[in-house]
């Protein structure tokens, strides 16, 4: 709970974090987010599962006076919960929590179930934090983010997948480098593992 004690301190909130041991995101996965959204101001974030990583990418959001997240959650209980965490914080202007429940998408004539995004603003994508659907949903679940949403993404934008030391992660972020061009990866060694993909369209 230390890091996570870090991370309040940090960004200077007055609220203890609502840490869940067994869904919330790795303390070392959230400095790196903090970091690079502090450090890079992106203007429209989108984040695939809501949860801390609202709280701490709409804090950063708050603190750089500039930058709105979209967050896409497809249980609603969890989105409302969200909700109601960014309001506690004073942070709901920041954020937009979207309920987006699980549909088909068929990608390289495989189907998958993920999130709707017809709720989704047409934004162009400066930064994409994946931490979800749950892996137990299907095989490679977290698949189709990129190839969903790459036309959306910023020409120079960042990607950052959670869990990335599990086999089905690292077998998605090959599949990723094998459909589309103009993406640089790098492993980082958090609890969980972390794939950073920047993607330049340009």
């Amino acid at each position: 709970m230390q890091a996570y004690e870090q991370l309040q301190y940090d960004l200077e909130l007055k609220s203890k974090l609502p840490v869940t041991p067994d869904w919330s995101a790795a303390a070392d996965f959230l400095m790196l987010i903090k970091e690079y959204c502090l450090n890079e101001k992106p203007v429209n974030i989108v984040e695939c599962s809501s949860g801390l990583t609202t709280i701490i990418l709409t804090r950063c959001c708050q603190l750089n006076e500039c930058g709105r997240v979209y967050s896409l959650e497809n249980g609603k209980q969890y989105q409302l919960q969200t909700l109601q965490n960014l309001k506690a914080f004073q942070l709901e202007n920041y954020a937009d929590t979207i309920y987006a429940p699980l549909e088909e998408v068929v990608i390289n004539n495989l189907s998958y179930d993920w999130y709707k995004t017809d709720d989704l603003p047409n934004v162009k994508i400066d930064m994409l934090v994946i931490d979800g659907p749950p892996g137990l949903i299907q095989k490679h679940s977290r698949m189709p983010a990129l190839p969903v949403l790459f036309e959306h993404m910023a020409d120079i934008s960042t990607v950052f997948l959670d869990d990335a030391a599990r086999n089905e992660e690292k077998a998605i972020v090959d599949m990723w480098l094998g459909l589309h061009t103009g993406i640089s990866h790098e492993y980082i060694e958090t609890e969980r593992g972390c794939s950073v993909l920047r993607i330049n369209k340009t």
